[in-house]
């Protein structure tokens, strides 16, 4: 009798790096800044935020580890440099230590009926899997790529703020960072809380990050998706059959739609289909 395959499996991201705060004020420090609530994170914990410019546009996506005296940051590896230095520079007189460190941000991702101790659930999406810094592969889970993780990560329509983010444009409710438990409405002031706020409250978000489904290839990033003659949307990043697009709902959902000819679909998965219905019947 063969095997069945193994139903854990286990990557590390070489895209992702570490940073440390330390010091008597990162909590304060970091609480008015990113849309995250760290008050009320406990030691070993972990929450997934968003450092915005001030007109609530994305610039960085974090996961924060609570650590005794301080946390890590497992931050975009391509923007670490200058997310330290846009924290240094918030800094002021705060007693806060910023320095990047070496460590490999790794996760499980497969069924599992044992996690072992060091792994957190992903708090973005319970069915992305785990994520933790440094640790071995668990015995029974197999070697997975990176690329692996990516194709998992876009079977689940989440998105990856490298990848999907094309422009400084973006602001965080598009790119569905509201039901990826990325911003708490009621911990007080973060860098662009005014507009991602309003957006939340007074009006629908018509446009927001959904898978797309194809044949072949995926099309390039930045590609036009068409409803008719209608621009429905923008193609991100994508793999064999499956891209995630910014999409304008009110023209997306139940249309035709094409990328350079190519029809696509939408995708919606479960936990985005009230958003997308509230967003069509607006």
């Amino acid at each position: 009798m063969i095997d069945a395959a193994p139903r854990l499996r286990f990557a590390t991201l070489p895209e992702r790096a570490l940073i440390r705060l330390s010091g008597a004020d990162w909590r304060s420090f970091l609480q008015g800044l990113i849309t995250q609530d760290v008050e009320t994170l406990e030691v070993g914990g972990m929450r997934y935020a968003a450092l915005l410019s001030p007109q609530g546009r994305l610039l960085y996506d974090l996961f924060i580890l609570a650590e005794e005296g301080g946390a890590l940051l497992d931050a975009p590896a391509t923007g670490r440099e200058g997310l330290v230095a846009r924290l240094r520079m918030y800094r002021l007189r705060a007693k806060v230590e910023i320095e990047p460190i070496e460590g490999e941000v790794a996760v499980l991702f497969g069924e599992a009926p044992v996690v072992e101790p060091g792994w957190r659930t992903d708090p973005r999406l319970a069915a992305i899997g785990w994520r933790s810094v440094g640790p071995a592969a668990p015995a029974g889970s197999a070697r997975a790529s990176a690329h692996d993780y990516d194709l998992h990560r876009l079977s689940h329509g989440v998105p990856d703020v490298v990848r999907d983010v094309l422009s400084d444009r973006v602001y965080a409710l598009e790119a569905n960072f509201d039901l990826l438990n990325a911003i708490d409405f009621r911990k007080g002031c973060f860098v662009g809380q005014e507009t991602t706020s309003r957006m939340k409250r007074r009006s629908v978000v018509k446009s927001r990050m959904v898978p797309l489904r194809f044949d072949g290839a995926p099309p390039p990033a930045g590609a036009e998706v068409l409803s008719g003659a209608l621009r429905a949307g923008v193609v991100s990043s994508g793999a064999e059959g499956i891209a995630l697009g910014l999409m304008r709902l009110d023209r997306a959902v139940d249309a035709d739609l094409s990328v350079d000819g190519q029809p696509v679909r939408l995708d919606v998965p479960d936990w985005l289909t009230d958003a997308v219905r509230e967003a069509v019947a607006a």
